[in-house]
């Protein structure tokens, strides 16, 4: 309540979560005649953790949505929290939106519904944990976590406190991909009898020296729980090449084109059973993620899903029926014969989850405390599928996997894999 004894709707919103418990199972909607449609305290209060190009732009994408108050930004590089902080500011046409330095000051002012999360993967499942702990919704940007256990450990916290959930893997609220993805699931090709996911090819090769760590910038706070290494001007954009920070393209994009094969496919809460593979890993220099990849996916009813960097395989999602094929990604969306496009969906068929807006969804549901579109263990199963290449192209063995233990068989090298070690303070 407020010191007036109202109830506003975030303590109304944070109640609910603690009566809900863990099954988000009994919808609380708040009507508007409680609260007032566009009353102040029907507005959902933000922060945005990450601040630099993603961010950024998932800090406009919410200050353009009339219900959101955008009240704090974080970023441990000072001149992209000071640009933040100048964009919340001149869109409000005041100074109130507060930077800060280190998240857990943001998370923990007590004020805000939800947060925002677009830092490196090596970040992402603490601030995450500590926000869902703390009583927020999270708009968490993908691949979920840089391992399984990150991924499975964020899933708790979100289960156990409640919160509403929305992965950053947009293309689930783009009509071309549900369009794909009901196509397949109402058999229009026929019984699947293979998969295929292309993914970028790509990586840095300029080698970098040792070199001073720019002005404003925490160096040490930016590798928070990776190992300690000396600047070289990987920061904001190339630590993408490098396996302490993330795992290229593969898991950059994963979130997203392996994430749309699962939609069609109904596997959004499984994973596969045996994986292996190959890839080209860097052994000299400072990028070692891999620069070309392929490893097939074997399912429990016996589907392969081959997942590859794009010059061995096209780009997007591809399904291979016994009547056709439909490929889709974010150029268009083709098929074997065009008539197979334009095939209705009766009303008795299968209808997808349709979102048309990825940060409206997620705000609708921090209102209504309904699923968003890619809640976290749907984001959490796509990027499973690139990790678990990941460990069985730097093993080189096949891997068997059990998708509902989420263990790996038989196997105590890969295994240990499966999670990263943290450098203190910070632990999981």
């Amino acid at each position: 309540m407020n010191k007036e004894g109202r109830i506003t709707r975030r303590s109304f919103l944070k109640g609910t979560a603690v009566a809900a418990g863990t099954t988000m199972a009994f919808p609380a909607i708040v009507p508007s005649s409680v609260f007032g449609a566009h009353s102040p305290s029907n507005r959902i209060v933000m922060g945005a953790i990450g601040v630099g190009s993603q961010g950024s732009g998932d800090m406009r994408g919410f200050l353009s949505k009339p219900e959101v108050q955008m009240a704090a930004v974080c970023d441990v590089d000072k001149s992209h929290r000071d640009e933040a902080k100048k964009i919340v500011d001149e869109r409000y046409r005041n100074s109130d939106c507060t930077a800060y330095h280190d998240f857990r000051e943001l998370i923990g002012r007590g004020d805000l519904d939800a947060i925002q999360i677009a830092v490196p993967d090596q970040w992402h499942a603490i601030p995450a944990i500590a926000a869902a702990r703390a009583g927020l919704d999270i708009h968490g940007q993908k691949p979920l976590a840089r391992s399984i256990r990150e991924g499975r450990a964020i899933c708790n916290a979100v289960h156990r406190y409640g919160r509403v959930w929305q992965t950053g893997s947009q293309q689930r609220s783009e009509w071309r991909f549900r369009r794909a993805c009901e196509l397949v699931c109402n058999g229009r090709i026929g019984k699947i009898l293979k998969v295929e996911v292309g993914l970028p090819t790509g990586g840095a090769t300029d080698v970098k020296p040792v070199t001073q760590v720019p002005e404003g910038l925490d160096w040490n706070f930016w590798l928070g729980p990776a190992p300690y290494v000396p600047y070289r001007g990987v920061v904001h954009w190339n630590w993408r090449w490098i396996m302490d920070y993330s795992g290229g393209q593969l898991t950059d994009w994963a979130g997203h084109h392996i994430d749309i094969a699962h939609w069609g496919m109904g596997w959004d809460y499984t994973g596969p059973v045996e994986i292996e593979g190959k890839g080209n890993y860097p052994q000299e220099g400072l990028y070692n993620a891999p620069t070309e990849y392929k490893f097939a996916c074997k399912y429990a009813d016996g589907t392969i899903m081959t997942v590859a960097n794009n010059q061995q395989l096209t780009q997007g999602a591809k399904w291979y029926g016994e009547k056709g094929w439909i490929h889709v990604n974010r150029g268009g969306l083709n098929a074997s014969n065009e008539k197979i496009l334009r095939e209705e969906i009766a009303p008795n068929e299968i209808k997808l989850y349709e979102s048309r807006d990825h940060k409206q969804n997620f705000l609708d549901c921090v209102k209504s405390r309904k699923l968003t579109i890619c809640p976290v263990e749907v984001g959490h199963r796509s990027i499973s599928v690139a990790l678990l290449g990941e460990i069985a192209m730097l093993t080189g063995r096949k891997i068997k996997w059990d998708p509902e233990k989420e263990e790996i068989k038989g196997d105590p090298e890969a295994s240990a894999l499966l999670g990263r070690s943290y450098r203190e303070p910070w632990i999981l």
